[in-house]
């Protein structure tokens, strides 16, 4: 790589990466040079007319290559992710650059996922996207990737709590602890005592293991006589549908039944109505996520409320991240960013269920979506 200009260098410095990935990234064979990434910024700003664009791209870029972004998935088929395929590929669209490669595995294998990140890295992909389901086997495969001067950011999933466990730029997705806190403490609000059920599809996975953590947490904090228990679904939403199903049978007194997948809990509004469980002990039901089945829930009053953590955003924001970090040099680093947490329930469902919108994941067209109404605020 050309020697960097001093210029350069010291707005590196400015960036918050740490010396070992602001040195790796610096040095790799695979980024575009720092000095001609920012040189070709900065004449696009000061051009007057504006300079060419992006071939194909609605944006005012300057002329870039076609960099090839991927996305490693932990469950590539699952209708959680339609929307964030969407935003990925509007990104690319937007920018001008080729719809990024979905790859990693469909029933949440890890081993298969870093075999996935190992291909793209060997393929010289110009950035990367992770679902870090699990941080000690990704933590060498990021490495690997930024040695190569390949850029990673992770979304949806990131680590453990506080230890991100490997290198990427940053973390784009919903601070999952913290939504698994919130969906107890909204459970506490009719729960007084009893017992409840925690469902999750993959323990342990770093997408959803801080969830149920942070909602047994919130159990635990409240003082009050509930009893949590998590029990182990399935990353087939089939078969994790038959094991709620199976649960709830030998279970019937719960007060209690909750999710922090989407498949999950989907399942435990179908288990509900199937065994009318709201006329019996069964006091509240939750989760997270807004497919069809889910909202139809809500909608019957079999779910109280899901959590919606803006799917599409965890696509398209990091096509966005990645494509200015390479055209900047390096001098755009990523930032760290939650996508947030809304609570869906019967009183706001509407919107989502009369509304066939990309963004949302039930359609494919690309069509505004008019905004009526207030507001919320706080």
């Amino acid at each position: 790589m050309s020697k960097i200009h001093p210029k350069v260098e010291e707005a590196v410095e400015t960036l918050e990466l740490t010396a070992t990935t602001r040195r790796r990234l610096l040095k790799g064979s695979g980024l575009f040079s720092a000095s001609l990434a920012a040189g070709a910024l900065l004449s696009a700003c000061s051009d007057d007319d504006g300079g060419p664009s992006a071939s194909g791209a609605a944006g005012n870029f300057p002329e870039t290559p076609k960099w090839k972004f991927s996305f490693v998935n932990h469950v590539t088929t699952n209708p959680f992710f339609t929307p964030t395929q969407y935003g990925m590929e509007d990104a690319a669209t937007l920018l001008g650059l080729e719809k990024p490669q979905w790859t990693g595995s469909q029933n949440s294998i890890v081993a298969e996922m870093v075999n996935a990140t190992n291909t793209a890295v060997s393929a010289k992909v110009d950035g990367l996207a992770i679902a870090v389901v699990d941080k000690d086997a990704f933590r060498q495969p990021v490495d690997q990737a930024l040695d190569a001067g390949i850029p990673v950011v992770s979304y949806n999933a990131d680590g453990a709590r506080g230890d991100p466990g490997t290198n990427r730029l940053a973390y784009i997705g919903q601070g999952l602890y913290e939504s698994g806190y919130a969906l107890g403490q909204r459970a506490l609000e009719t729960l007084q005592s009893g017992e409840v059920a925690g469902f999750i599809a993959t323990p342990g996975a770093l997408n959803i293991q801080p969830r149920i953590d942070g909602a047994q947490q919130a159990f635990k904090d409240s003082g009050k006589p509930v009893t949590f228990t998590a029990v182990a679904t399935n990353a087939d939403v089939t078969r994790g549908l038959s094991i709620i199903d199976a649960y709830a049978v030998g279970h019937a007194n719960l007060s209690g039944m909750l999710a922090v997948d989407a498949g999950s809990t989907s399942a435990v509004g179908q288990v509900v109505k199937k065994y009318t469980m709201r006329s019996k002990s069964l006091k509240v039901a939750g989760g997270f996520d807004l497919i069809p089945e889910t909202l139809t829930g809500i909608q019957e009053g079999n779910l109280d409320y899901t959590i919606d953590q803006q799917p599409y955003l965890q696509g398209f924001l990091p096509v966005l991240y990645l494509y200015f970090f390479k055209i900047s040099g390096g001098l755009m680093a990523p930032s760290e960013t939650n996508t947030g947490l809304l609570f869906v329930t019967k009183d706001n469902v509407a919107p989502y269920q009369n509304t066939k919108s990309r963004y949302e994941g039930s359609t494919t067209d690309k069509v505004l979506v008019p905004r009526s109404g207030p507001i919320a605020h706080g």
